[in-house]
């Protein structure tokens, strides 16, 4: 039976009476991270330099930090009503400040997209590795502590939303090949999640729970659905074959690739409609309802995937599931929708170990049966005319985020015979004279190299790859590139020698524009079929409607004329129309003059939005 205890400082010494002054402490992916526990053995360390504390872990989680004033203003009071509670994990300030003493080593596998892009310490201890390898380096290191987030039901504890490398660890445990303690932090808001990682009390060497370590779970807001998105996910959601194996992970694509899928299996015909004005003269290559429905065999089981079985979707079973998942990361709805979900429900939703759903090896032929028709979707940054992927670093040898899972499901997707790897990716990033394409001749970094190519989906089309010549690629890239910069990649190619003399891109994708993306996809936003948050939002209703200003607003930012606009307009507006608006940002009563300012630009920019006519 494992040790009980209420108070994380007493656990933390109870832990290093067994272990000693060394201390190897694995920290899920995520959500499963046990706070408290981990707080305080960062804090005897901390303490006392004779500890030597080596945490290796993934997705710290952190509250977004506004990059302006005005952000910080509308999103400052979202941030507490989400996050407020939260308790913050020491170490992650500690090292943002590049301020680690030596006796403690930080090392993470995959960073929070761009959290640690100007922390060197953080950038000095990434490990370049694939989601599946992640436990044998932590084995490697020899890991003495684990330390999770867990639910609890009577004497049984569920791994919940992380039975991703935990599963795997206790496998190696269960073999003789580690030994290591493991550490639960029960949270009453975790749901009990049934399946591989639904383990009895003795697994556990020390158990810490009480109404002082309860604590809200880390909630992040859902973000609006652009139309560069809902034109993306219309695309790949045309892609997918019914009765067919679903993969992906979190973002405003997943979300926009499964209203496409929904929208698709109630309204056929206006799917179809929508794909041929978003990329006329490209296929629809599926349109039709979904009978069989899919499956999920996704390293991460995110919220839109309930939303896909609410829908009817997702709906093939196999082994009596409709998802097998590895972690699970969402909004406040989705862990209460678990929580409160009848078990035998709650059942078809099966966590398992990350070796599991990212790999073929192990009951292989049960896994090519039960994944066939594989769609294995992953967004990326950037992608070269050539084939090439970027989606976790830069050139300069800083990473944003990781590679997590997505080499993983590539390799499947080429290891399976009916299946595809599909990558999306935005065509361009800024606004303005700072808007750039993602899709270049080269990059000095890759993630996917070039002969892993197979399909990538940007807002403007379908580029299929999969066995194509460097010629065919780059004139398919080319046509679902932004017409901004086509021109510009098409000269990279020809002085290479890639492509002919005298190629001309078909004139139906030379006007690759936001302009004609916006209005392909009017009709479709007009019936209803790619509202703003189409799977639910915890902005309220006040601050959706000011959603369409700031956006103006930061549009604008780059620009000094279009600036100056939104300013006149807002200095010569009254405030009646956007008086709750400015109220919400505290800018009812602008007490100094940069106060006034932002008061006279958002005013701007909300006539702009709210009146039709006005220039933003």
């Amino acid at each position: 039976m494992p040790a009980d205890f209420t108070d994380p400082d007493a656990l933390a010494q109870a832990v290093i009476d067994v272990v000693g002054r060394r201390i190897v402490l694995g920290l899920p992916l995520g959500l499963g991270k046990a706070n408290h526990v981990a707080n305080a053995l960062f804090a005897r360390a901390m303490a006392d330099p004779s500890i030597h504390l080596h945490i290796f872990s993934a997705l710290t989680l952190e509250p977004p930090r506004p990059k302006s004033e005005m952000e910080a203003r509308f999103v400052g009071p979202v941030l507490d009503r989400l996050l407020g509670g939260y308790p913050a994990l020491a170490y992650a300030a500690v090292q943002r400040a590049d301020a680690l003493p030596a006796n403690i080593q930080v090392d993470e596998f995959f960073f929070q997209a761009g959290t640690r892009l100007n922390v060197a310490s953080a950038q000095r201890s990434y490990i370049s590795a694939n989601y599946t390898h992640a436990s044998r380096y932590l084995l490697d290191r020899g890991v003495n502590v684990v330390a999770q987030l867990v639910a609890k039901r009577g004497d049984r504890f569920s791994l919940s939303g992380n039975s991703d490398i935990t599963l795997d660890l206790l496998t190696a445990r269960q073999a003789g090949q580690a030994a290591f303690l493991l550490v639960g932090q029960v949270n009453d808001e975790l749901p009990f999640m049934p399946g591989d990682g639904d383990l009895a009390i003795e697994v556990f060497s020390h158990v810490l729970d009480g109404p002082a370590v309860q604590f809200p779970l880390f909630a992040p807001p859902k973000e609006p659905v652009t139309d560069a998105h809902y034109a993306i996910g219309f695309h790949a959601a045309g892609l997918i074959p019914d009765g067919g194996t679903l993969q992906m992970g979190i973002g405003s694509i997943s979300d926009a690739v499964a209203q496409g899928l929904i929208v698709r299996h109630r309204q056929p015909a206006a799917f179809r409609e929508t794909l041929e004005r978003l990329a006329p003269g490209q296929p629809v290559r599926h349109a039709e309802p979904f009978d069989t429905g899919l499956y999920a065999c996704t390293e991460m089981f995110v919220d839109c995937l309930l939303d896909l079985y609410r829908a009817g979707v997702l709906k093939r079973q196999v082994d009596g599931a409709v998802l097998h998942g590895g972690f699970f990361l969402g909004p406040k709805a989705f862990y209460t929708a678990l929580r409160d979900m009848p078990d035998a429900e709650r059942a078809r939703f099966q966590m398992k170990a990350i070796s599991f759903t990212n790999e073929l090896y192990g009951d292989e032929e049960a896994k090519r049966l039960a994944r066939r028709g594989g769609r294995f979707i992953n967004t990326a940054m950037m992608a070269t005319l050539l084939g090439a992927v970027i989606s976790d670093g830069l050139e300069d040898g800083r990473v944003v985020s990781g590679v997590g899972g997505q080499y993983n499901f590539v390799a499947q997707a080429f290891a399976l015979a009916d299946a595809r790897s599909i990558i999306t990716l935005d065509a361009v990033r800024g606004a303005g004279p700072s808007t750039t394409s993602n899709i270049l001749w080269s990059y000095g970094h890759g993630t996917i190299p070039r002969h892993l190519r197979d399909v990538v989906v940007t807002e403007y089309g379908v580029a299929d790859l999969r066995g194509k010549t460097d010629r065919d690629v780059i004139a398919a890239l080319l046509a679902v590139a932004d017409s901004r910069f086509q021109p510009g990649l098409l000269k990279a190619a020809l002085e290479a020698g890639k492509i002919e003399a005298g190629y001309q891109i078909d004139a139906a994708h030379r006007d690759n524009t936001p302009e004609r993306l916006a209005a392909a996809l009017r009709p479709a936003k007009d019936a209803g079929l790619a509202p703003l948050f189409p799977f639910g939002t915890d902005f309220d209703a006040l601050e959706q409607s000011m959603l369409p200003a700031l956006a103006a607003l930061k549009a604008a930012q780059p620009s000094p004329a279009r600036l100056a606009r939104l300013l006149w307009s807002g200095l010569t507006a009254s405030s009646k129309d956007a008086g709750p608006a400015l109220a919400r940002l505290a800018l009812d009563h602008p007490g100094d003059l940069k106060a006034r300012l932002y008061a006279a630009l958002f005013k701007g920019a909300w006539r702009a939005t709210h009146r039709p006519g006005i220039e933003p």
